[in-house]
């Protein structure tokens, strides 16, 4: 009897190494806007050291194999850490291709279904945000990191380390299905948003949202020059991905916007 074919959207979390996750916080890495949450998680796992635990894997994904120091990696990993000083422990998403719109809401659901199986506490979503191209070069990108939380829980969470609320717009892609299957399953999501330039990947972004994530979780003082050779690691991965995997007549999509 032939084994059932997984259908083309199914996404499948495959543990390398058990880890107990209950109360972790999970990072998304899945590209955004200037790459800053892709810039965050890789950062995240190298200053933390987070050890490779699983894969996310699917028929749709990209047929491609990252190879570094001779060993073949997933293009989307799961990174974990035991838990610190403080109580707090992170899991961190390291994906190495942009998603395609039909694979958001697949990867959402499993993301989070896979966060309540393993008792996660929470998902923090780090997110770039585009502003008007007038008020950028009349005012120049803030410095400010603006959240938003899925449930009540969050937004408190959000307001006790003074990180500013969120209050119109829109956020699209994966971040901003988190957070409304967050609410919808009363699971906790924060988005951490930082103005960024959307067409090459903006480390100051970045290094402002792992400020926030610092203030939120971790208690620990960062050096954000790595934020800036990592930022230009990832574009060059992210570059040769593109060029082996992008389809003529693919759709860019939409970004997060201040400006709705």
């Amino acid at each position: 009897m032939c084994a059932a074919v997984p259908a083309a959207n199914t996404i499948v979390i495959h543990e390398l190494r058990r880890r107990d996750l209950r109360g972790a916080t999970i990072i998304d890495g899945f590209p955004s806007v200037g790459l800053v949450s892709s810039i965050c998680a890789s950062y995240l796992v190298k200053v933390l050291r987070l050890d490779l635990i699983g894969t996310m894997d699917s028929p749709a994904f990209p047929t491609i194999s990252l190879v570094r120091d001779g060993r073949p990696m997933s293009p989307v990993r799961i990174y974990g850490g035991e838990k610190m000083p403080n109580g707090d422990q992170l899991v961190v998403v390291v994906a190495e291709f942009q998603v395609q719109p039909q694979l958001i809401r697949p990867i959402v659901r499993t993301l989070i279904d896979w966060a309540e199986e393993q008792r996660c506490r929470m998902i923090v979503s780090p997110e770039g945000l585009v502003v008007d191209a007038e008020v950028e070069r009349e005012e120049g990108l803030s410095e400010t990191v603006f959240g938003i939380g899925s449930t009540e829980r969050a937004r408190r969470l959000l307001a006790q380390n003074h990180i500013a609320s969120f209050e119109e717009g829109v956020i699209t892609g994966v971040a901003g299905l988190l957070l409304n299957e967050g609410r919808r399953r009363d699971f906790d999501v924060v988005t951490l948003l930082a103005e960024a330039h959307p067409d090459y990947p903006d480390a100051r972004a970045a290094a402002l949202v792992v400020d926030a994530i610092d203030r939120l979780l971790l208690g620990i003082e960062f050096d954000a020059q790595p934020l800036f050779e990592e930022a230009e690691r990832i574009e060059t991965q992210l570059r040769e991905f593109l060029r082996q995997t992008q389809r003529k007549g693919e759709r860019e999509l939409p970004r997060p916007s201040l400006y709705a």
